[in-house]
């Protein structure tokens, strides 16, 4: 089982947590230095809730290439980008670029987006989001597999759209999707390599009946769910329903997560400051001796 950490992107306020670049680049350095597999960033242009005054993280996609020339090693990933704030073909586009700049260590993990208020802040459509995943994801999982894709759809319309340049050596780029519903989980047995739940602290009755929906999605497709690997999002923190931020207690929760066939955990520390980040380390550190 493969392991990984959600960076902080400048939006938690805690004390000892990463806020800048240089401070988010050290960080990512750091865990690949200590064995971590993979560092992961989410995609949001804003929070808000009520009129409170927004928080907002710095771009992912923009980050990520920067990362992808100061790390060596670890997977970098997106959990998840969000389809409508990117023309899908030109999302795959940057994918690309990523793939290319980093040695192809790029996951392409995507989703529907849930949070209105920073749709209609930038003015994103927030109406028929599934819908128009649908059709985004078909366009980004062609164009990256078969290097060219047309589609006229109702929400998007391409057309002999190539992925250029080419790339000789480049390695199939693993698409990840985050579903929970069903309709979204038909989606991720038609088109994913890698299928997100989170979030969670050990396995657990909730992980257990997603699990067995999302093997009813890939019955109705006709598809192996073996095919696709099952990612798990583990909070690591002090408050409910978090694995503690102590490194026999992360060691336990892995090994867990392990014997449930998990292949990649992805840990969402609660804060990220040095004390969880340690814990963390030092449990995948336990979880290989």
């Amino acid at each position: 089982m493969r392991v990984g950490l959600m960076l902080p992107l400048g939006d938690e306020p805690a004390p000892g947590v990463a806020g800048n670049f240089a401070e988010i680049n050290a960080l990512a350095r750091e865990v690949e230095a200590a064995g971590l597999d993979s560092v992961w960033l989410y995609d949001h242009l804003l929070m808000r809730t009520g009129d409170e005054t927004p928080s907002a993280s710095w771009e992912a996609l923009t980050l990520m290439s920067a990362l992808a020339g100061t790390t060596r090693r670890v997977t970098l990933g997106t959990l998840v980008a969000c389809n409508s704030f990117r023309h899908p073909a030109l999302l795959a586009r940057m994918a690309h670029t990523l793939a290319e700049i980093s040695g192809d260590r790029v996951i392409l993990g995507v989703g529907a987006g849930w949070h209105e208020p920073e749709y209609r802040a930038f003015g994103f459509p927030f109406d028929h989001r599934v819908d128009r995943f649908a059709e985004g994801l078909e366009i980004i999982a062609t164009m990256l597999r078969e290097g060219v894709v047309t589609l006229d759809g109702r929400y998007y319309q391409v057309r002999d759209c190539p992925l250029l340049p080419r790339r000789s050596a480049a390695a199939p780029m693993p698409i990840l999707v985050g579903a929970r519903r069903p309709r979204m989980l038909r989606l991720v047995a038609r088109w994913a390599d890698a299928w997100n739940t989170a979030w969670y602290a050990s396995p657990d009755e909730r992980f257990a009946e997603t699990r067995a929906a999302f093997r009813d999605a890939c019955a109705a497709e006709g598809r192996d769910p073996a095919e696709i690997e099952v990612t798990v999002g583990m909070l690591v923190g002090e408050g409910e329903r978090m694995t503690p931020r102590d490194p026999a207690a992360v060691a336990d929760a892995l090994a867990a997560w392990r014997n449930e066939g998990v292949g990649h955990l992805i840990c969402w520390l609660d804060p990220t400051d040095a004390v969880a980040v340690d814990a963390l380390t030092e449990g995948v550190r336990r979880l290989g001796t």
